[in-house]
């Protein structure tokens, strides 16, 4: 019996993949079909300029008497 149960549980969400996935493309189908021909739809996007800053200074090791190191 949950044999049965399991296999229907499958099959209803295969069905609802299939049925999901059927509307996606159905939506954007067109869009996708156009991308993997590489042509493109739409207004370009002009590059945008970033500055870029220099990296901050890593500061140098803190020097430790010999008992702070005996301590450790």
């Amino acid at each position: 019996m949950i044999a049965a149960l399991g296999t229907l549980v499958f099959l209803a969400t295969l069905w609802l993949l299939v049925v999901v996935g059927a509307a996606v493309l159905e939506e954007s189908g067109a869009k996708i079909a156009a991308a993997l021909k590489g042509k493109r739809d739409g207004p370009s996007v002009a590059p945008v300029r970033v500055r870029v800053r220099a990296r901050p200074r890593v500061q140098q090791p803190v020097r430790i008497s010999a008992t702070w190191r005996a301590a450790a």
